[in-house]
């Protein structure tokens, strides 16, 4: 087993009781000369003159947690140390972070595990430190609450959302560039031309116009009734005079909520009278967002089950049936001690790939239960199930029951019709009705509202039922395959500023209408106009990708950059490579299939296309422009 000693320095990091010292950290957006994704990079050493437990010690401790890291061998506490911080990593949420490697020098070893947000990953590599150091000590460890800490973090991150990640891990999935644009608040799929742009479900091709109007909950409405589409009956007030003035009219219970809103928040169903709707007509006041006027709708509500179905491009994909909140007494526990045990299941994590969201307390709830003659502190017999909300809503509780295979197929055709009307990639349909197997034709079905920006996270991973694959439906609009959202890419490990405008003056040749992205350490080129040049390198590049006219992308990419930045993105057409260095033949390694690639070592080259090698010696006189230029027109 290699063992591992810090002998030019006793600590860097290290605490004076800590026997494993971690320093050097770096982290890396993309293919960097560690791993072929984005990572996190650090240094890890024994502190000399300590000595940690046997190293099956830490793994007897860590497989209580991780019981299938037990079932791997490891040569030292470093490879340790990388599987149980990738481990952690996941949190809990099954995140896609799988890759690591560990390099042992002598004095230390060089660990790199992928990372998808950098100040989580930090914070995991810490926990793992800490708990190592705790088992060594034995000490008692607090590692679900550091974890707990880890995943809140991590939703915090433009990464956290059920709807980003679950896109974002689809195109890791299925080889889509994809990477989050910080100064506009965007997620990005594709490169150059083939890119799409967006927010969760919303995108640059969605027509602005068409999503502002579905927020506009009442003029909606009107929308569809003139398309003779099935919606309550109802109007819009500004007071709670005109509120109950409307009730009275078309006849209670009603339904109340906020012209303009989302998530079911301020909303409220089966109002059965005027004391409960001064109470919901409150809620529905304080859920417009500020600086909006005071609108509210109040319309029939109508009996049924909650269902959402989805269209994406135009065509039905998925529906799922959304419960309200419930606990089931046991005949000891209160309503609020039976709320605190369902939220600590596992299922109601709260993360990104959970199925539930945690139950959340409020003042709907609580009045509910009194329309039920409950409170927090009822203590319900053994087996009744108790609802605590009559809105089903998922981000505060409620249950998601695949419903796909039961729909009907003129509530298909329903759904795709309205969908036909809005210059939209996604549109969540919300719908109540007793029977979602019967056609709407029939009566006894009404249309809620319409969403322009739906969460599939509910249809994805659903509380009840099969998973339905929305992100695939949504980025296979958009990509067929992963060719689809690529431009082709040439990179070099040297090339010069004149050489450069040859290679653009050689492909505007032969493409005059193409526009051409080239960077290189001193310059960046949009065909021959030469560009602002970024501090930051891979800010050069990302900038030429984030156009969406560049057809063809030139990028150098010598060792210093690889070591500081490492690759902004993932594989090249084709790969040329001067006298290269250890750690620029690392451009080697992410090439796509059928790439080439041109090697010159002095004056020995070497060309690999399509499986077939071609070396030959460079003639005293002849230019290695010429070679490679030659080989650009099979790819461009």
């Amino acid at each position: 087993m290699v063992q591992e000693k810090s002998t030019s320095l006793t600590r860097i990091n290290a605490r004076k009781n800590d026997v494993f010292d971690i320093f050097n950290f770096k982290h890396y957006a993309g293919p960097n000369p560690y791993l072929d994704t984005g990572a996190l990079v650090f240094d890890f050493a024994l502190i000399e003159y300590k000595e940690p437990l046997p190293l099956e010690d830490y793994i007897s401790v860590i497989s209580d947690r991780y019981p299938h890291l037990s079932e791997q061998t490891y040569e030292s506490y470093a490879q340790l140390f990388a599987q149980v911080a990738l481990e952690v990593g996941k949190l809990d949420m099954g995140l896609h972070l799988s890759h690591s490697s560990v390099k042992p020098d002598i004095r230390y070893s060089r660990i790199s595990i992928q990372s998808l947000h950098e100040r989580t990953t930090r914070e995991v590599v810490y926990l793992a430190w800490d708990w190592f150091e705790a088992i060594t000590q034995q000490d008692d460890f607090a590692f679900e609450d550091r974890l707990e800490r880890l995943q809140t973090k991590f939703r915090a991150s433009v990464y956290g959302g059920p709807t980003v990640y679950a896109l974002l891990r689809t195109a890791a999935e299925k080889g889509i560039p994809s990477f989050y644009l910080w100064e506009e608040g965007l997620m990005q799929y594709g490169l150059g031309k083939k890119q799409i742009r967006g927010i969760a479900t919303t995108f640059n091709c969605d027509s602005h116009i068409d999503s502002d109007f579905t927020t506009r909950k009442d003029d909606c409405k009107a929308f569809l009734n003139t398309l003779g589409f099935p919606v309550p009956r109802g109007e819009i007030v500004i007071s709670e005079n005109e509120a109950l003035a409307v009730a009275r009219e078309i006849g209670y219970p009603v339904a109340v909520k906020p012209v303009v809103g989302h998530k079911g928040i301020g909303v409220t169903a089966d109002v059965q009278d005027s004391r409960e709707l001064e109470s919901a007509y409150g809620r529905a006041l304080a859920a417009i967002p500020e600086g909006q006027p005071t609108r509210i709708i109040v319309e029939k509500s109508i009996s049924g089950s909650d269902f959402r179905l989805l269209c994406v491009n135009g065509r039905f994909v998925a529906a799922t049936e959304r419960r309200p909140a419930s606990v089931v007494g046991d005949g000891y526990l209160t309503i609020a001690e039976l709320i605190r045990q369902e939220n600590r299941k596992p299922e109601r994590l709260d993360s990104p790939t959970s199925p539930m969201s945690k139950i959340q307390v409020d003042e709907a709830m609580e009045l509910y239960l009194d329309e039920q003659r409950l409170s927090l502190n009822s203590v319900i017999e053994k087996g009744r199930t108790v609802y605590l909300r009559k809105v089903a809503n998922l981000s505060a509780g409620g249950i998601s029951i695949n419903a796909t295979d039961t729909i009907h197929d003129d509530n298909i055709i329903l759904v795709q019709d309205i969908a036909q009307y809005f210059q939209l990639t996604c549109l969540g349909i919300d719908v109540i009705t007793k029977d979602l197997s019967e056609s709407w034709k029939s009566g006894g079905f009404a249309i809620l509202e319409i969403n322009a920006a739906p969460g599939v996270l509910m249809h994805l991973n659903p509380s009840v039922g099969d998973s339905v694959d929305v992100p695939s439906h949504i980025l296979e609009t958009f990509f067929n395959s992963s060719t689809d959202a690529r431009i082709p890419i040439i990179t070099f490990n040297k090339i010069s500023v004149q050489e450069l405008q040859e290679t653009i003056d050689h492909i505007l040749l032969q493409h005059p209408e193409w526009t051409i992205g080239a960077v290189c350490r001193d310059t960046v080129f949009v065909n021959r106009s030469k560009k602002v040049l970024h501090k930051e390198y891979n800010s050069n590049v990302q900038s030429l990708l984030r156009n969406p006219k560049l057809d063809l992308l030139i990028a150098e990419y010598q060792e210093d950059i690889l070591e500081e930045e490492g690759m902004f993105y993932h594989g090249s057409n084709m790969v040329v490579l001067d006298n290269p260095t250890e750690t620029e033949m690392i451009l080697m390694r992410d090439i796509l299939d059928g790439s080439t690639v041109v090697i010159k070592k002095d004056n020995s080259i070497s060309i690999r296309r399509k499986g077939l090698i071609e070396d030959y010696i460079l003639g005293e006189d002849e230019p290695f422009t010429r070679v490679y230029l030659k080989e650009i027109g099979a790819i461009s």
